[in-house]
């Protein structure tokens, strides 16, 4: 078994929605990023490649490469999937965490665990959403982003 942890971060810029486990949720604001910058898909990804021992998102998708600009991370979490999958790993299972002041996560969690479970070839079983505030406390606790930590524990196939 092997482990990885992934955290993202992402701040607000103009926009009426951000989208967070692929699911697009209405917002007076977005999120700003090469990608869609959705925290809780870029968190999960380096927790993936992290336990496989493959570095970090920026390594296989970086900001530099404009083939990427503005692409779903649901197709970054599949490519990830992919190089985990030709590593000899499976995915056991992954854990992971929002943390934003606002919006509310909870009505688009089970949303939000369908996607992840479908671009991962798992079970929805297999995957765990979980939000969090900040208290107010900090950039995120201030209203100025979103952030996400993920854990992922990949076996041998």
């Amino acid at each position: 078994m092997r482990v990885g942890i992934g955290y993202d971060i992402h701040r607000f810029g103009e926009g009426e929605s951000v989208t967070i486990g692929n699911v697009s949720i209405p917002f007076d604001r977005s999120l700003t990023g090469h990608s869609d910058a959705d925290v809780l898909l870029h968190a999960i990804c380096d927790a993936m490649l992290g336990a496989a021992g493959e570095g970090d998102i920026g390594i296989h998708f970086p900001n530099t490469d404009f083939s990427l600009k503005g692409i779903s991370s649901i197709e970054l979490l599949k490519r990830t999937r992919k190089i985990i999958t030709l590593k000899g790993f499976s995915i056991s299972n992954v854990d992971s965490v929002v943390i934003a002041e606002a919006p509310r996560i909870l009505p688009f969690r089970d949303a939000m665990i369908k996607n992840i479970a479908a671009a991962m070839e798992i079970d929805v079983n297999q995957v765990n959403v979980k939000a969090t505030t900040s208290e107010g406390i900090g950039a995120i606790g201030r209203g100025e982003g979103i952030g996400a930590y993920a854990v992922c524990m990949l076996t041998d196939v």
